[in-house]
């Protein structure tokens, strides 16, 4: 199948789109790949929708406005990769994830029966929500793309993905995969920058790199209990806020405050790493915190294993979450699972996703 898959991740920064040729078991062609970034009011908007959305109904005139514009610039993504496909996988913008307690819920925005529209085109969607009804975490989705992707390479494996929330795909020598969040990775940090020196994000690391991580603001960073947690675990982009808030980071000087939240989302991630059945030979790194060179050598010093961005295998790290939409997208119009106990903790393999447009 020809597939685009589409994602904007909890960084909020922009749309991903990249092209796939596949049956969603083997990849036979990785296309183009683009990036539209958000202007700053759509960004600004959706940081609003996170703070607001568990007390936002669905018809709330402000999110129906958001999902509007968000819906537009994925159509703008689509026309952008300059090809036809069969299914567009559009995951849409995660604005809340509560997938435990009484009322699991996880919920995206996203106007899949518009982008239908637009683009002219079948669109697979809501591929998270039958897990969660099931007792999954509804996350994460990649793993089985990872697995795919990384069939040559030698295992045990492990792979990064540093978004505004880390997860890792850790691959068996026999193709057994567990997968979960590691903890905050990139949103902290992003957070951060804004609020003490105005900028987006720490562009190449300058801050974190000029500072020095605090001791004792990272010792109680650490002592919460979803690190010591055994998978499935999942997170919200916010989930953190209030411990990291009171554990004093924002007494720290911009400098050390970056090179604090860094260091917290590398031990996190070597916590992470106590979970796996089998130390990885090695750590592939995507998603944009790979880009930050202060996170990387807080990373590596944490980690027993080389620590390499994906490009070392031919991947491309900026598209790899969007290609892994457009190869889930194929497996929704096929009816294969997208989950799976060892990755969301469902209890079996979950199909999911819905479709909309012509294949129906």
């Amino acid at each position: 199948m020809r597939t685009i898959g589409l994602m904007s991740g909890t960084s909020l920064d922009g749309v991903d789109a990249a092209y796939v040729e596949t049956d969603g078991e083997h990849i036979s062609r990785l296309g183009p790949a683009v990036t539209l970034p958000y202007d700053p009011a759509l960004r600004r908007d959706l940081r609003l929708l996170l703070d607001r959305a568990p007390e936002l109904s669905p018809d709330d005139p402000f999110l129906r406005h958001c999902e509007a514009r968000l819906t537009a610039r994925h159509a703008e993504a689509v026309a952008a990769i300059g090809l036809d496909a069969d299914v567009v996988g559009f995951h849409g913008q995660t604005i809340l994830h509560a997938p435990g307690g009484a009322a699991p819920r996880t919920w995206q925005i996203g106007d899949a029966a518009t982008l239908a529209k637009r683009c002219g085109m079948t669109v697979a969607w809501d591929f998270r929500s039958a897990d969660v009804a099931a007792g999954g975490q509804g996350a994460p989705l990649v793993p089985v793309f990872h697995a795919a992707l990384a069939a040559p390479l030698p295992k045990p494996l492990a792979i990064l993905n540093l978004g505004g929330v880390g997860n890792v795909t850790w691959i068996g020598p026999g193709g057994d995969l567990l997968a979960f969040d590691t903890g905050p990775a990139n949103g902290p940090l992003d957070d951060w920058a804004r609020r003490s020196i105005g900028a987006d994000y720490d562009r190449d690391g300058h801050l974190t790199l000029a500072g020095q991580p605090d001791g004792a603001v990272l010792g109680r960073m650490l002592a919460h209990p979803y690190l010591a947690a055994p998978p499935p675990k999942s997170l919200d982009r916010l989930d953190f806020d209030r411990a990291l808030r009171e554990a004093g980071a924002g007494a720290l000087s911009p400098a050390d405050g970056a090179a604090t939240l860094a260091a917290f989302c590398a031990c996190a991630v070597a916590a992470a790493a106590r979970h796996f059945p089998e130390p990885p030979l090695q750590w592939l790194v995507a998603g944009g915190g790979r880009r930050n060179p202060g996170l990387m050598r807080a990373l590596q010093g944490a980690l027993e294993a080389p620590l390499r961005p994906v490009e070392v295998a031919g991947w491309d790290g900026d598209a790899l979450e969007a290609q892994a939409f457009g190869f889930l997208a194929a497996r929704v119009a096929r009816g294969l699972p997208l989950t799976y106990p060892s990755t969301t903790g469902a209890p079996r393999p979950i199909t999911g996703g819905r479709l909309v447009g012509s294949l129906l």
